[in-house]
């Protein structure tokens, strides 16, 4: 499958971006950083510390992985979940609206593999602020510059429009400038191309697919469960328990930092690992 190659190619690349930020480590973990509208990010993000080489998160062991099956309509697959029986979740975030660098710290500090899913309205602060991001100390802080180091941290950056739109209400041509124009926008500003794509709400028809196919990417990716305030699981399985191969949905909301280590130590406790999306889709993709 043509995707297979695409995220073996990106895993490359993130690979190598990892290896020239090695000397860019250090700084708080806590909800410290620039005011809002600064432009700017942790200045401890230039401190230097040791970094080991290679991809952040867990790394699918040979077999594990289970096939995910080829559309026959030639289309980008929709996905949810990693077909793998080993106790791993996936997390990904979503918009860009809080820019909390005690978030980007600990992306890069403690090498959690992560994948953000940019909506443009959010990283640059336009417009009306979603309400669930209303009141955060980092609104638009860093905007685009905040991306390049999420990426530099480790983190892939992957396509979630340019507004937020209800996509199936749209036309094809209006959902293809939606997913193109932030597909370029993220090469602009990142130097490397989104290959994934997330639909606002998870909301996706056929014109969906066969727009985010001309804008060159890979596959749909939703999630199986979400990730609340003060870092509660809301599950959509009655046992409400993880899964092996769950992908948790964050957003970039007020109390990022604090939310997100209070998630990946309840992940380690329950006896999971967080993996590395990049190679798992690579191995289920093959």
């Amino acid at each position: 499958m043509a995707a297979g190659k695409s995220w073996a190619t990106r895993s490359a690349a993130a690979f190598m971006a990892l290896a020239a930020s090695a000397g860019c480590a250090g700084g708080t973990t806590g909800d410290s950083g620039p005011q809002a509208g600064s432009g700017r990010t942790s200045p401890a993000a230039s401190a230097p510390s040791a970094r080991p080489p290679g991809p952040a998160g867990a790394l699918p062991r040979p077999g594990e992985v289970g096939r995910i099956p080829v559309p026959s309509d030639g289309l980008p697959p929709v996905i949810s979940s990693i077909p793998t029986e080993r106790k791993v979740v996936f997390l990904t975030i979503d918009d860009g609206w809080e820019q909390d660098p005690g978030f980007l710290a600990q992306v890069r500090d403690r090498r959690i593999s992560i994948a953000a899913f940019v909506t443009r309205d959010a990283v640059e602060a336009r417009g009306a602020t979603d309400p669930t991001a209303q009141g955060g100390r980092f609104l638009g802080a860093g905007k685009w510059g905040y991306i390049r180091d999420l990426r530099g941290a480790g983190a892939t950056i992957e396509n979630h429009t340019l507004t937020h739109p209800n996509l199936p209400a749209l036309g094809y041509e209006r959902q293809k400038a939606e997913i193109c124009g932030t597909s370029k926008l993220i090469r602009r500003h990142t130097g490397s191309a989104p290959t994934l794509f997330r639909p606002p709400f998870g909301n996706h028809n056929t014109l969906t697919r066969k727009a985010a196919k001309a804008c060159g990417i890979d596959a749909l990716l939703l999630w199986t469960a979400t990730v609340q305030p003060g870092g509660k699981i809301a599950y959509q399985v009655p046992d409400k328990k993880l899964r092996p191969g769950d992908v948790l949905l964050l957003h970039f909301r007020p109390g990022l930092s604090r939310d997100f280590r209070i998630l990946v130590n309840k992940i380690k406790r329950r006896g999971f690992e967080i993996g590395n999306l990049d190679a798992y889709l690579k191995a289920a993709t093959r």
